[in-house]
């Protein structure tokens, strides 16, 4: 089902969800789904209380800034696992293209579609003129709270510099369990 984004807006900010317009550390993130390159639906709810999430968005599939990003997660993929970290990849390409890039360069994580861009306005990282996303990759705590906005990137070491920040996140182990 497809929501007008002005409704999703204005619920989005009644439930304390940030919007593109007020985007920063410390706000509800916002919600979203999208299908990944193997068609699988994704939503930022599904991972609440469960893992922290790394949502990446980066300009082009198949470039070489944005081959070096992601071969950098893949990479530094076990370390951010082993942090309790699920990466998830944005662009507005289609799930071809997406499916194509990670299976060439055997990316252990998801692509998610946004060829409507949803995702990319939702966190105001689109490009003007362009409409593609800006290389921005946010850190978001179990609770769906953005901890980090990381606009500095260094694509062949962006592994290392998301584990940084994960290091100073608390808690990082596996969630409490309730005491009975």
């Amino acid at each position: 089902m497809t929501m007008p984004r002005t409704l999703m807006a204005a619920l989005l900010s009644l439930f304390g969800w940030a919007t593109a317009g007020d985007l920063k550390e410390g706000v509800k993130a916002p919600l979203f789904e999208a299908r990944d390159q193997h068609g699988a639906l994704i939503r930022l709810a599904d991972f609440r209380e469960k893992s922290i999430v790394v949502l990446y968005f980066y300009p082009k599939d198949d470039t070489p800034g944005c081959t070096a990003q992601a071969c950098s997660l893949r990479d530094g993929y076990g370390a951010l696992k082993a942090a309790d970290a699920v990466v998830l990849g944005v662009s507005a390409d289609d799930q071809d293209s997406h499916e194509s890039f990670a299976k060439k360069f055997s990316l252990p994580f998801s692509l998610l579609v946004d060829t409507d861009r949803a995702i990319i306005t939702a966190y105001g990282v689109k490009m003007p003129l362009l409409g593609m996303a800006k290389r921005v990759t946010f850190i978001i705590d179990r609770q769906g709270v953005i901890r980090r906005i990381l606009r500095e990137i260094d694509t062949r070491k962006h592994d290392q510099q998301v584990l940084e920040v994960l290091k100073t996140l608390e808690p990082l182990g596996p969630p409490s369990s309730p005491k009975g």
